[in-house]
């Protein structure tokens, strides 16, 4: 029994090793990664938007204003890789839900897709990538890098955990 288990735990240990080599990360590199996308998971709000106001920001493409994401909900499922965000419906900003998916690499960017319904992530060629930073228990900054007149914005988008 014992050399049955050792066994196991071996060929678990050369999966984990074969599988990272393959992709270029480490083992210990992967569960880093594993770490930071666990951190993720839950429902967040977007407590506020830091950026450079002398400009109009209409972000992820969903023809609103900036001011509209802020008290916006999120929610991150890492163990598919999926999520939801809402904007909550006012005068100037109309509600809606968007499906998306996300992942995060090994240098903390944070790729997400908008998937439309009945739509296959494989299938969405673009999206959004935003570097995480500070992520804790209880909050986390997604820090977007736009062009504004030829000089790059960096546009703050800080989250706070309500589930």
């Amino acid at each position: 029994m014992k050399q049955l288990f050792f066994f196991g735990m071996v060929s678990a240990s050369l999966l984990v090793t074969s599988c990272a080599s393959k992709t270029g990360v480490s083992a210990g590199e992967a569960q880093t990664m594993r770490s930071d996308v666990m951190k993720l998971k839950g429902q967040w709000d977007i407590s506020n938007v830091d950026y450079n106001k002398e400009f109009s920001v209409k972000p992820f493409d969903e023809g609103v204003g900036i001011s509209c994401f802020v008290g916006s909900s999120w929610t991150f499922i890492p163990n598919n890789y999926t999520g939801t965000y809402t904007i909550h419906g006012s005068s100037a900003c109309p509600e809606r839900t968007q499906n998306i998916t996300f992942s995060v690499d090994k240098m903390g960017v944070v790729s997400i897709k908008k998937v439309g319904e009945g739509e296959k992530a494989k299938r969405v060629g673009s999206g959004y990538k935003l570097m995480l930073e500070n992520a804790t228990a209880t909050t986390f900054t997604l820090v977007q890098s736009v062009n504004a007149d030829g000089k790059p914005m960096d546009i703050r988008y800080n989250f706070i955990r309500t589930k």
